[in-house]
This record gives structure tokens, sequence and C-alpha cells, in this order.
């Protein structure tokens, strides 16, 4: 750490213990320097026997936030992406965060296993909405074929009976169309997307406790690391205690406690560095897990869209098709139409009915 200018209130360095001054860090935050062992910390030494120190390296660089170990950001530089400019969830879900009530912590894993599970619910809708729309075309067709079987105004002659026979039978031509494009709603749309993995919610249950498993053992380990904290700084603060009590009275008995307190305060900080190196293990371990399954879960999210994307491309495509049908169904019918012909039908139909074409002549005397 680079040092500015020493604190220049006397009153504040006054009451320190004798070596220590007062500094102040580029941040803004007052630390401390023991200017006989270099020794620095954030907070104001005491002359108090056995009072813990917090060093500033250790404080200035990392937090345990739910056992999980971050970079303080005041201090640190910024980190790399994994990813960078993808916005991968493997960078961004690392963090708890506060459920809807605000009671309990929900992880990032957590939360991106329940897009996974709604993603999934969310196709099997769409694939009862496509159901839906099936329905409703089995039932048209099934309406326009019987329409198209009504013998209202059946015995219509001439041109304009041969359009309206037409356009009867344009219904059932219609109505085919219809059912043929409900069979490929079916097949190439519905069926699709209720094609789930059949251990998908297994599987994501799997993957769920293993991630779990992980925090927890990373949290034990957390545990044990401030077990061994906590003793590491009696057993300096019972070595420290004894220290003085030599200063003030010279005795073998004292040395040999001495002795003993150091080989325990030696062991303590050996627990506490053997607990330190468990943690880490655990968390690199955690973390590993959470950025393959991370990108796992990624990697399913873009095959379902991209898979919901190309099927409703192929309902939309069918959709043409059926109006291109339709249209087909009814060009005869407007053929027809344009040749109805009234005179054309009178024709017609006098020959069809005539009963004798001389006509009557007045009776001569």
């Amino acid at each position: 750490m680079v040092k500015t200018t020493p604190q220049t209130e006397d009153t504040l360095n006054g009451h320190l213990p004798p070596g220590w001054q007062s500094y102040m860090s580029p941040q803004g935050r007052r630390y401390y320097v023991n200017t006989f062992t270099n020794e620095t910390t954030w907070e104001r030494p005491s002359s108090v026997p056995g009072t813990p120190k917090s060093p500033v390296s250790q404080k200035s660089s990392a937090g345990t936030i739910n056992c999980v170990t971050f970079p303080h950001p005041d201090i640190m530089p910024e980190q790399q992406l994994l990813k960078p400019s993808e916005w991968s969830y493997c960078d961004y879900f690392w963090a708890d965060k506060k459920d809807s009530q605000g009671n309990n912590t929900v992880s990032g894993f957590e939360i991106l296993l329940q897009k996974q599970l709604k993603g999934k619910q969310m196709q099997k809708e769409m694939a009862e909405f496509v159901r839906e729309r099936i329905k409703i075309e089995e039932e048209y067709a099934k309406n326009l074929s019987k329409l198209s079987q009504n013998s209202l105004a059946a015995q219509e002659e001439g041109t304009l009976g041969e359009a309206w026979a037409q356009l009867k039978k344009s219904l059932a031509d219609e109505a085919e169309v219809h059912l043929k494009f409900s069979s490929k709603l079916q097949s190439e749309v519905e069926k699709p997307l209720l094609n789930f993995r059949e251990n998908f919610k297994k599987d994501m249950k799997k993957c769920d406790h293993h991630i779990a498993d992980l925090r927890k053992q990373l949290a034990s380990r957390y545990a044990a690391v401030e077990k061994a904290r906590k003793a590491l700084t009696e057993r300096q603060k019972d070595l420290e205690m004894k220290t003085q009590q030599l200063e003030v009275k010279l005795s073998n008995k004292t040395e040999e406690e001495i002795k003993k307190a150091r080989r325990k305060s030696t062991q303590a900080g050996d627990d506490l560095m053997r607990c330190v190196d468990l943690y880490n293990q655990a968390q690199s371990k955690w973390f590993e897990e959470m950025v393959t399954t991370t990108l796992e879960l990624e990697r399913l999210e873009v095959e379902r869209v991209e898979m919901i994307r190309q099927h409703l491309c192929q309902y939309t495509q069918l959709r043409h098709e059926t109006d291109m049908f339709n249209q087909s169904t009814v060009e005869l019918v407007d053929q027809l139409l344009r040749k109805v012909d009234p005179a054309k039908d009178r024709e017609l139909w006098v020959k069809e009915h005539k009963t004798g074409d001389i006509r009557p002549v007045d009776m001569e005397i």
C-alpha cells in the first residue's frame, strides 16, 4: 500500500499505542501503520493486550456474503467477464438475491433453474394453444362439409345454377383444405412442441441438488474457517497475556506456559491455513460446476427458443398455404360467375322446356 501524508491531528496519533501512526487511504478511509513492524490495519490499534488486528490486505481485497467470497468492489479492479459481450448466464448469477417476499435469499443458479422450468411450461402451453386451433379447424371443416350438402336452391338452373352448384362444392373442397391444415398442425407444430425430454425435470432436480450440495459444503468449510479464526484469536490473546505476565514476574513456570501458548498459537494458525485452503478448494469446485452447468442451461434455452421459433414459422407457412388452397377452391366459382348470362340461361331454359314455336293467328271468316 502506498502511504499518504500522515494524519496531522496530533490528538489522534497521541492516543495511539507507541509506534502507531494514522493515515488516510486514497478512498478516504482511515488506516493505521506500525512504524516498528510495518503492520497495517483498518481498526484503530489498542494498547489493551490481545486486541485483534485486521490486516488491510485482507479487508481491502475480499468480503464474504452467504459464505461466498467476493472481491471488494471499491478496491479491486473490475473483473474480466468469462464471456464478454455475450450476457452469458455464467457471468451474471454468482450472487444470491432476496425472494419476492423479501424474507429468504434465492441463489442465482436457482433463478436460472426456475427460468428453464418456466420455459418448458410455456412450451407446453403453446402446444395446448395450437391444439385449440386444431379443434377450431376441425369443427370448421365439419360445418363446411355439412353446409356443402345442403339442398337449398338446388333447383336453380342454367349458368347461374352451375355457378351456385360450384359454390356449394367449393365448401367441401375448402373443408378438405382445413382438415389437411389441422392434420399438419398436429404433426408439424403441436407434437414437436409437446416433445419434452421426459427426464427434463428429473435432470434439473439432480442438477439443482448437486449445486446446492456444493454450496452447503462451502458453508460448512466457511464455518470451519470462522471457528479456526476465532480459536487463533483466543490463542494469540492468551499468548499476549502470558507474555505480559512474564514482563511483570519472571519464573520458569511462566516461560513454560509461554512456550506452550506459542505452540498452541502456531497450531491454531496452521489449522486456520488448512481450513482456508479447504474452503478455497470447495469454492473452486462450486465455481467450476456453476460455469459448466449455467452454460448448459444457456444452451438448452437457446435450443428451446430456436425450436419454438422454427415450428411457429412452420405454423405461419401452413397458414399461408391454407389461404392459397382456399383461394384455389373459389377460383372456379369466380370463373363460372363471370360466365353467368341471363340471355344464355333463357335460351337454355327455352330449348329444354319449349312446347312449340308456332304462334297462333287470327281466324279468317
